[in-house]
């Protein structure tokens, strides 16, 4: 099974569309979204929109939440003062364009989304989830301690753990049991689709394929491809500088960072 993953759309809907086209050009058996539709620039609606229309299983990201409840808060961990007064117009923003309707519609997404496999014996547990499994708005890097992120693995009863939010993409692989039956676990971070931060313009979304012996046992059994995408850059940074927003989320979207 092939199925394609993306994430962090963040309202970038020439982001999206592209995407969505370059999936639909691979085929795959499922597709599934992890959040964060909305913020950071001006096609909020139409991004909702867009994936309610496919009918794509979509879950809650920190952004959906925060505007999908109305509030001032993204859950959004601003570093600096002036990241934190430019989310502040953001998410303002955000809240006076989003129509009744989709704001329902963001408030009822589903926290996580698990789906589990029966393969060889094997039970294969994929959770699909937006920060971790702890939290919504949690970041899991990739230089996260190894024993603290199977621990996070572990207790969410995870073999393979897709995730967003950092707009970093990376795969570890992830060793849970030594000896003659070692249970390797996956934690994989599918990146940005509207607002890479890995200092790469083009979206990014992962194709996972689980095969018909795929085991826990065989740390290779699970392949994972991150796709990268050319999209209309520029629009969407213009877009962004012919709004309310920050012209630093131009600047942003044409460096990837």
């Amino acid at each position: 099974m092939r199925i394609a993953l993306f994430s962090d759309i963040h309202a970038n809907l020439p982001a999206l569309e592209a995407c969505l086209k370059n999936i639909d050009e691979q085929k795959p058996d499922a597709i599934y979204c992890l959040g964060d539709l909305v913020g950071y620039n001006i096609w909020a609606n139409e991004v909702i929109n867009e994936i309610r229309r496919r009918g794509i299983p979509t879950i809650s990201g920190n952004y959906d939440q925060g505007i999908g409840l109305m509030s001032d808060e993204c859950g959004c961990a601003y570093k600096t003062d002036g990241e934190k007064d430019m989310g502040k117009i953001s998410i303002s923003f955000t809240n006076s364009i989003v129509k009744p309707e989709e704001r329902k519609y963001l408030r009822t997404l589903p926290a996580h989304i698990k789906v589990e496999f029966q393969l060889n014996n094997d039970k294969l547990n994929l959770l699909l989830v937006h920060g971790s499994p702890r939290k919504i708005n949690e970041y899991l890097f990739e230089d996260r301690d190894e024993k603290s992120m199977i621990r996070i693995m572990e207790q969410a009863d995870a073999d393979i753990l897709c995730f967003g939010h950092t707009h970093k993409p990376y795969h570890r692989i992830l060793p849970t049991e030594a000896g003659e039956n070692p249970h390797y676990r996956h934690a994989i971070n599918i990146g940005s689709v509207g607002k890479p931060k890995d200092h790469n313009p083009k979206g990014c979304y992962a194709m996972l394929t689980i095969n018909a012996d795929s085991s826990i046992t065989n740390k290779d059994a699970v392949q994972i491809e991150f796709i990268r995408f050319d999209y209309d850059v520029e629009k969407a940074a213009k877009a962004v500088e012919d709004s309310p927003l920050p012209n630093e989320y131009a600047d942003m979207l044409r460096k990837g960072y």
